[in-house]
């Protein structure tokens, strides 16, 4: 596999402050520059950014992926297997809602992965996964 390098992506957040505590305290991701309308951080090893936008009334989208109901859009990490126990716990510990809860999806198929699905608290779904065999990430 290839060097990674990191990607860039940023989010409507309606509240600034709320998801600055959220993705900083509960998601552990470092801050770094900010400005009244958004705020950076380093998640995960990629820029990621919550920029204001007022609240929108509209309703999640889900697809359904091994019998699951999947939020689209999502967004989120493919983490080392142990990084990804150890960060689920910490999850379930700071009582997180999840929208699917850790389980291992694809089970005994090409793909097999740890996955889990979460909002942020102004509805955005992120989704953290990981393999124990990184070559399966891409596996038919």
């Amino acid at each position: 596999m290839q060097k990674i390098t990191p990607f860039h992506v940023a989010v409507p957040v309606h509240n600034l402050d709320e998801c600055r505590t959220f993705y900083r305290d509960v998601l552990g991701c470092k801050e770094g520059r900010s400005a009244e309308q958004w705020v950076d951080f380093d998640f995960f090893g990629h820029q990621f950014v919550i920029h204001y936008k007022p609240k929108s009334e509209e309703e999640t989208h889900t697809n359904p992926v091994d019998g699951k109901n999947v939020p689209v859009p999502h967004y989120g990490v493919v983490l080392p297997w142990d990084t990804f126990q150890t960060f689920s716990k910490d999850l379930i510990e700071k009582g997180i809602e999840f929208v699917i809860e850790p389980y291992i999806r694809f089970k005994g198929e090409p793909g097999e992965q740890a996955t889990m699905f979460f909002l942020d608290p102004a509805g955005n779904a992120l989704e953290f996964k990981a393999f124990k065999d990184m070559g399966q990430l891409f596996a038919k």
